[in-house]
C-alpha cells in the first residue's frame, strides 16, 4: 500500500485525520528524529516530497500516515519506518541478515495508520531496501473512495480467513493458502470477508525509487 507520485508537494490524497495517543506520540517521534538530524520542517518536507503544512500536522498528532508517507520519511533520516513506531531503542540494526523470531516484539502500524490494515513489520530492513515483507491484517470495511499504489511489485499470500483484493477494476476472492502477484502501479486494496484474515505481504521497490512501500 501506498501513496502515489512523490514528486507531487501536495498531501497523500489517503491520509485521514486524527488527535489520538498513538498519533500525537508517533509525531513527537518523529520530531525528535527530525531535529536530532538537524533538519527544519522545510527541509524535511522538501526532501520527502512534502509540503510543510502536512509534515506539521504529522508531527503535530493531527494527521495519521500512511505506511508510504512514513518511509518516504525514514528514507531522508536514514532510519527504519518502525522505528518511528516503536520505543527508542526498539529498533535493530541492519546488518546484512534480519531474523525476526516467532515470540518477538516487533513495531506494529495498527489500523493501516488510518485505512484498518494492520502491519507488522517481520524484517530490520531499513527503507533504503527494495523488498519489505510484512504480515497484514484486513479491516471488515474500506473507505470506498481509498485506493493505493506505488512504484514496484506486491505479492500477497493469504495466511488465514478470506479476503477480497481488488487491483484496478477486477476483485478477486482469496482464501487461505492463495497468493496474488501484482503490479502494485495499480491502485489496490482489499478488506476481510467473513471474519478475521492475515496474509503475509511481500513489498518490492526499483533500487532508487523515491517512492516506498506502504
Amino acid at each position: 500500500m501506498a501513496i502515489g507520485n512523490s514528486s507531487d508537494k501536495s498531501p497523500p490524497a489517503d491520509t485521514a485525520s486524527s488527535d489520538s495517543p498513538v498519533s500525537n506520540e508517533l509525531g513527537r517521534r518523529l520530531r525528535r528524529r527530525r531535529r536530532a538530524a538537524g533538519l527544519t520542517l522545510e527541509q524535511m518536507a522538501a526532501q520527502a516530497g512534502f509540503d510543510k503544512g502536512y509534515l506539521s500536522r504529522i508531527e503535530n498528532g493531527k494527521k495519521v500516515p500512511p505506511i508510504a508517507t512514513l518511509s518516504r520519511l525514514a528514507e531522508v533520516l536514514g532510519i527504519e519506518a518502525a522505528s518511528l513506531l516503536s520505543a527508542p531503542g526498539v529498533s535493530v540494526a541492519w546488518r546484512g541478515v534480519s531474523v525476526v523470531r516467532h515470540d518477538e516484539k516487533r513495531p506494529t502500524v495498527l489500523g493501516g495508520s488510518a485505512f484498518g490494515y494492520d502491519y507488522f513489520a517481520l524484517s530490520n530492513a531499513t527503507a533504503a531496501h527494495a523488498l519489505q515483507p510484512f504480515l497484514f491484517s484486513f479491516p471488515a470495511e474500506v473507505d470506498k473512495f481509498v485506493f493505493f499504489q506505488h512504484d514496484g511489485e506486491e505479492l500477497l499470500y493469504v495466511l488465514t480467513g478470506r479476503i477480497e483484493w481488488q487491483v484496478g477494476m477486477e476483485k478477486y476472492l482469496l482464501e487461505a493458502g492463495d497468493a496474488i502477484h501484482f503490479d502494485s502501479r495499480m491502485p489496490h486494496r482489499g478488506h476481510s470477508l467473513s471474519g478475521a484474515a492475515t496474509a503475509l505481504v511481500i513489498m518490492y521497490s526499483p533500487a532508487g525509487s523515491r517512492e516506498n512501500l506502504a
